[in-house]
C-alpha cells in the first residue's frame, strides 16, 4: 500500500477535523477541468443547477476519472482504509461578486450516514481564498456532540435549507485557502462555513465524498455509491456504473433515478417539496 499522509498527519487528522491544502492535479490539469466544466455549462444555459450540481461523475467521464486518481485514494485510504466508495461528488461554485455563502453546519446532521469516517475531498479548480469566500472550519467540533442548527431558507445560503448554527466563536475558527489543483480534507462531523466571493473571477470548488463500505443510510431504504477501490463486502449502496464516455446513457438513467432519493434524503423530517438550486 502506498502511504501519502504521515502518521502525524493521520493524527493531526483525527485530531483536528482536517487537513490543510496539499496539492492533488497538477495546474495545467485543474484548468483544463474548468475548461470541461464551463464549457458544458456554456452549451446549457448557463451555470449547474439543482440534480446537475451533484454526483456529476455519473455524467461526466472525466470527472468519473479524478475521483478514481490514485494519489487522491492513496490518500484518503491512509484515513478510512482500503475499501472505498464515492457517495456524492458535489460542485460548489461562487460567482464573481456574488452574495452567495455557506452558513456554520455540520454534514453529519443531513446525510443519513451512520459513519464517523466520511472523508471530503474539496478540490480547487480556482483559487479558494479569503476573499473568494474560502471554507472556514471549527478544529475539533467533529469530536464534541452535535450542534443546534437553525434551517431558515435564506435565498442566498448554499445549503438545501440554509441550515446555520447559532453559536460559533469565530475567533476558534481557522481558514483552508486552496490553490488551483490543491485540496483539503475535512471530517464529516467538524462545523464549517464560508463567506461570499467578493473578487472578479468564480470560486469552483469539487467535493468528494467518500466513505467506506459498512456505511448505511438512514432516512431512505435506496442510495448508491461508487466503488472507486477494493471491495464491498456489506452492499448497503446500489453500486454505481462506471461512464464509459461523457454522458453514457446507462449512467445518466441512473443519475436521474437518484434524483428523488436524493430529495429524500436532504430533506429527510420537513415538509419542503422544492428542490434548492
Amino acid at each position: 500500500m502506498v502511504k501519502i499522509l504521515t502518521g502525524s498527519q493521520v493524527s493531526q487528522f483525527h485530531k483536528n477535523g482536517f487537513l490543510p491544502a496539499f496539492p492533488v492535479l497538477p495546474v495545467d490539469q485543474a484548468v483544463q477541468l474548468r475548461a470541461n466544466l464551463e464549457s458544458f455549462e456554456a452549451e446549457n444555459d448557463g451555470v449547474l443547477k439543482g440534480s446537475l450540481r451533484f454526483k456529476n461523475h455519473l455524467l461526466f467521464k472525466w470527472l468519473s476519472d479524478l475521483i478514481r486518481s490514485p494519489r487522491i485514494l492513496d490518500t484518503v485510504e491512509d484515513i478510512i482504509g482500503p475499501d472505498i466508495l464515492v457517495w456524492s461528488t458535489d460542485w460548489w461554485i461562487k460567482e464573481a461578486n456574488s452574495p452567495q455563502f455557506v452558513s456554520w453546519h455540520q454534514d453529519s446532521q443531513y446525510w443519513g450516514l451512520d459513519t464517523d469516517k466520511l472523508v471530503t475531498v474539496w478540490i480547487a479548480i480556482s483559487p479558494s481564498t479569503i476573499q473568494s469566500g474560502c471554507i472556514r472550519v471549527l478544529p475539533g467540533s467533529h469530536q464534541g456532540p452535535d450542534l443546534t442548527h437553525e434551517e431558515t431558507y435564506h435565498d442566498d445560503n448554499m445549503l438545501t435549507r440554509g441550515q446555520s448554527i447559532g453559536d460559533i466563536d469565530e475567533d476558534k475558527a481557522v481558514d483552508l485557502v486552496v490553490d488551483t489543483g490543491q485540496a483539503v480534507l475535512f471530517a464529516f462531523r467538524i462545523a464549517h462555513a464560508s463567506y461570499p466571493n467578493q473578487t472578479d473571477d468564480r470560486r469552483i470548488g469539487l467535493a468528494i465524498r467518500y466513505i467506506p463500505p459498512d456505511t448505511q443510510q438512514q432516512y431512505s431504504e435506496q442510495d448508491s455509491a461508487a466503488l472507486v477501490r477494493g471491495v464491498d463486502n456489506y452492499h448497503h449502496f446500489e453500486l454505481e456504473p462506471e461512464p464509459r464516455c461523457d454522458f453514457d446513457p446507462v449512467a445518466v438513467a441512473f443519475h436521474k433515478e437518484t434524483e428523488e432519493i436524493r430529495r429524500q434524503i436532504l430533506y429527510h423530517g420537513t415538509q419542503w417539496t422544492t428542490h434548492r438550486t
